[in-house]
Parts: structure tokens; sequence; C-alpha cells
């Protein structure tokens, strides 16, 4: 700062401006008087003149004084605060006196430290909230009243992301050069609700493949709305869940209800008389007990299916030869390719084919639910096949076996579902056959995946379809 601008230097240029006007008055009307009055007239002059020299000298002495006492400290005052302006919440003055600049300058110093505490408290707070914020599985988005995103976690910046890279319309891809994120466009009407005073709103939002569950409340200051917080859940495999729940409670009571209405249709007409016969019967009798073997059947598949999702099924793994039991299975599929007349064949690439660890009536099941779809679906004249042989997958040994057939296909829509509950991709495909529980498939990718194996479908309509089973010949723990 310059001197002169300072409160010191301005006093000492005023007390300089008074001495020298008292001066130059004295100059102008008593050294004429001196002059005539007065005959050691030089004396008295150089009196005036030593008193102008005192003055000056204590004028310059008392603005050296102000100066330490008052400017000095007011300087340290201004570097502090400029100190503390630019974030140095640390800073303290070292003013050690009793008057008034002392005691402001002792309550600088307990201003500094409350404003210190406050801050660090204040940034404590953030970091914690940043931190729950970022440790949140549901996404947090926060938004001002012009929609504008102020504030977000990573689940939630993703979220943006993702949702920002979906056309929703024209006018989204003319604004996608925008910088600023705004409301993405599933949210707007429940933004725009919010806005208009509606309070805190919920609701699932279906955005392609998924379902989010979204709570959005108004932000308040003064009573006055200045945003508002999103939070969004992905609800998208709960909602799975619960769509396959219901199916399966109804699938269930479809499948139970048939044999039932049948066995009690028949029972009816046996205790009504109907049967003219007892060869009519014996009819009768034997429609009632396949029925009942049906829901056996099904029973049976379900409490498999239960026992196998929830890890409790009990599994006799030992050693394995896979040659042995494919040549026992397909003996046992020669008789019935004969009566249908389609051509059964097993193909073994390699004599090599033994399981470190499995059960071996798992996988005959497995064997034998593949090859009786391959049959229901297989017309005459056709070919099924089994192929085995050892692969590399991952460069780990694994087993591969391939059920192959020449029947009807299945749609590509229908593929990803094969290996569903009750899912049956045509059931126009069984006319004619007994018809299996729909569980089949089910168990076999359990009873796979069980032995750490994977297995898959290949088919082209009207062509055949593959199944290939990967089965690890190592044990993996």
């Amino acid at each position: 700062m310059n001197f002169w601008t300072s409160l010191v230097g301005k006093l000492w240029a005023t007390i300089i401006c008074l001495v020298a006007c008292i001066l130059i008055i004295l100059g102008l009307f008593l050294l004429p008087y001196i002059d005539m009055n007065y005959s050691n007239s030089g004396d008295i002059k150089r009196l005036f003149t030593y008193t102008a020299i005192i003055g000056f000298s204590m004028t310059t002495f008392f603005a050296l004084f102000l100066l330490t006492k008052i400017t000095q400290p007011m300087q340290q005052m201004i570097q502090a605060t400029e100190a503390i302006r630019k974030g140095e919440y640390n800073t303290r003055l070292s003013i050690n006196t009793s008057d008034e600049i002392g005691k402001l300058a002792n309550t600088f110093n307990h201003m500094a430290a409350e404003l210190e505490d406050n801050i660090r408290n204040l940034n404590q707070e953030k970091e914690h909230l940043a931190s729950v914020l970022r440790s949140m599985s549901d996404g947090v988005i926060t938004f001002d009243t012009s929609g504008k995103v102020i504030l977000t976690n990573p689940p939630g910046q993703k979220l943006i992301t993702q949702w920002k890279d979906i056309h929703w319309n024209l006018d989204q891809e003319d604004a996608e050069g925008e910088e600023e994120q705004q409301v993405p466009e599933p949210l707007l009407d429940l933004f725009d609700n919010m806005l208009e005073g509606s309070g805190d709103t919920s609701t699932n939002l279906h955005v392609k493949q998924g379902v989010w569950s979204v709570h959005m409340a108004p932000l308040y200051s003064d009573n006055d709305i200045r945003g508002a917080v999103a939070v969004l859940r992905n609800v998208t495999e709960e909602v799975q869940l619960e769509k396959m729940r219901q199916d399966f409670v109804a699938n269930v009571s479809h499948e139970i209800r048939t044999p039932l209405s049948m066995m009690q249709g028949y029972s009816e007409a046996l205790l009504d008389g109907m049967a003219a016969s007892p060869e009519e019967s014996q009819e009768l009798i034997q429609v009632i007990h396949d029925e009942s073997l049906r829901m056996g059947r099904l029973v049976k598949d379900l409490l498999d299916m239960a026992r196998m999702e929830a890890g409790h099924v009990d599994m006799a793994k030992k050693q394995l030869d896979l040659n042995e039991l494919l040549e026992r299975v397909y003996r046992k599929f020669m008789v019935r390719a004969k009566e249908r007349n389609i051509e059964l064949l097993y193909d073994r690439k390699t004599e090599d084919m033994v399981l470190e660890e499995a059960d071996e009536d798992r996988l005959e099941q497995v064997m034998t639910n593949l090859l009786d779809n391959a049959f229901r679906h297989t017309p005459e004249e056709k070919k099924i096949s089994i192929l085995a042989d050892r692969v590399l997958s991952d460069k780990k040994p694994m087993i591969r076996i391939v059920v192959k057939d020449e029947g009807v296909g299945i749609p590509p829509e229908d593929l990803p579902f094969v290996f569903e509950r009750f899912y049956k991709a045509d059931k126009a495909r069984v006319r004619g056959e007994s018809v299996g529980t729909g569980l089949g498939l089910a168990i076999v990718k359990n009873i796979v995946e069980s032995h750490q194996g994977s297995i898959q479908v290949d088919s082209i309509l009207g062509e055949g379809t593959a199944f290939t089973m990967l089965l690890p010949v190592e044990s993996r723990k």
C-alpha cells in the first residue's frame, strides 16, 4: 500500500500542511513587524526557523509512531484477511496489545478459528455424504428447477450416460451436442409433476429391457422449491422373478389340471357304469393309470427342480467313463429308433473320455431327456446322432457331447427360452406323442451346471436341432 494513501500518511500530510500554513502566516505578518520594532531581528528569525524545524521533526516522529502502532497492524490484518479469502483458514495474527487494535486482532483470531472449525465440519459432512452416495447401489440424481443436473453418484451418472445414448425423439438428437446434462427423458413427467406441487412421487419406469423404480422428492429453500432429487433402483430382476413366479404357478396349475380332469372324468364314467364290457372298463382304468403316472412324473420333476435350485441335490460323484454310459444309453434307445424307423448313430472320436468326478445316474438322466426330445421331434426316416470327443476350452480339457437331430427345428425367437421351466417352443411338434412335463430341459441345465459344465442349443427351423454339452474332465473345486 502507498504510504501517502494510508491513514498515517494522510494524517501526517494534514499536520505538515497546518504547520506550513501557520509558518506562512507568521512570515507574512510577523516578520515585517519584527524588522521594524526589534533591533535584533536575526535572532528572532533564527528562533522561528528552529521552531519550524522542530515542528516538522515532531510531526515526522508522530507519523512514524502512528505507522508502527496503527498502520503495520492494519497491514497484517489485511494480509491475514486476504489469506483467509484464499482458503488459508489456519491464518492467525500475532498482535499482543491491550488497545483496540489488540482486541480487534483477538476477535479476528477467534473468528478465524470458528471459521476453520465450521469449514472442517462442512468438509467432513461433504466427504461423508459423498462416501454414502458412492457406496449406494441405487442411482441418485439431483436437479435444479431448470432441469440441470447438479449432483450425481456413480450409478446415477452411469444411468444418465446410458439413457443419453438413446434417441428418444428428433429434438433429442438435435440437442445431443449440449454439454449441460438435463433431466433424462423418462424422468421428465415426474419432474414436471413435482414442480407443479405434487410432492413426492414414485413409479416404475420401463426403459428398453429394464425396469426402474423411481422416487422423486422436491428440495426446499425457504419454503420454495429449488430443485429435486431422484433415487433410481434397478428392479428388472425382481420384476422378472415375479413374472416367473406367476408363470410358474399358472403353468403348474395348467399341467396338473389336465390329468386331474381326465382322471375325474374317466372315474365318474366307471362309477356311472358307462363301460359296457370288461374291455371298456380296462381301457378307462388304463387311462386313469397313465394320467396318474403323468402326475407322478410332474411332481417328481418339480421336486427335483426345487432341490436343485436350492442346492440340496445329493450327487454320488465318482470317476466315470462316459464311453460306457453313452454306449448303454445308445443301446437303450436303439429299440425305439427301430420302432420309429429313425437312424440312431453314436460317433466317439476318442477312447479317453473319463471324468474325474461325475454322477452317473444324473448324466444318464440328461442323455435320456435329450434323446427323448430328439425322438419326439424327429419324423420317420430321419437321423439322430450322438457325438462325443475330447476338446480344450479356455485351455482346460473338456468332454463335448452333441445330441443332434434332423427334426423340425426350433424358431430363432424361442431359442433363448428352451431351458426355462414349462416352456414349449411349438406345441404342434409333439402332437401325437406323449406330452412331457415341460421341465426336462430345465432339469438338464441344472444337472450340467452342477457338474461345472455348460449346455447350449443351436437350431435351424426345418433342418434340425443340436444340443452341445461341455463337461470338465478334472474336478473344479
